[in-house]
């Protein structure tokens, strides 16, 4: 009974290794694709940035200071972005909903060309540090995963399997002396009976 109590066990611990196996697998490849995604994004933000900064720079020139920064701390506050979450083989990983953030950006004053410029250049800045913390965020929950998964199929691999194996082979080869001290016995009675009517 202990014997069949093993392997059905071992069975099921080999079965759980390979699905582990291979969900750390699928998981590495999404880590990898989330990696080349997040320099793609770094880029779109680093170009972003410098668009921004540049039209900061031009509006300053043609406003002056004084002017940019009484329009700049005009502009009304910006809406809640919502965020959300998708499931990548049961690991939670971040959505943000980036087609929120608005087109046009209010102004308590009058708003001027060089100041929607600024405001445009900065909402696709907007636009691309939300896209790129949700990247990060991903690769980072993603990273603690696959490193609990390959815990998990180690622990298999090098200590559970090899054990109950063990325990198999412990268990049968208990089993075959047990058998072969029976067959020993039966013979020798066998023998003994034997004489015994030789005897009569």
């Amino acid at each position: 009974m202990e014997l069949l109590s093993i392997r059905r066990r071992r069975a099921l611990a080999q079965r759980g290794h390979k699905l582990l196996g291979d969900k750390r697998d699928a998981l590495i490849m999404e880590f990898f694709t989330l990696l080349k995604r997040r320099d793609e994004v770094r880029e779109e933000v680093m170009r972003a940035y410098a668009s921004a900064r540049e039209s900061i720079f031009q509006a300053e020139a043609l406003l002056g200071p004084q002017e940019l920064e009484r329009a700049i701390s005009g502009a009304k506050e910006m809406p809640r972005i919502p965020m959300g979450f998708v499931n990548i083989m049961g690991v939670k990983t971040p959505r943000v909903s980036v087609e929120v953030v608005p087109d046009e950006v209010e102004y308590r004053w009058g708003p001027s060309p060089p100041i929607d410029e600024v405001a445009r250049r900065f909402l696709d800045l907007s636009r691309g540090l939300l896209k790129l913390a949700e990247v990060e965020a991903s690769i980072h929950r993603l990273a603690i995963e696959i490193e609990k998964t390959k815990r998990r199929v180690n622990a298999l691999e090098h200590i559970f399997i090899p054990r109950m194996e063990a325990a198999e082979r412990y268990i049968t080869m208990a089993l075959e002396e047990r058998e072969r001290e029976d067959f020993f016995r039966r013979k020798r009675i066998k023998t003994l009976l034997e004489r015994r009517a030789e005897g009569l």
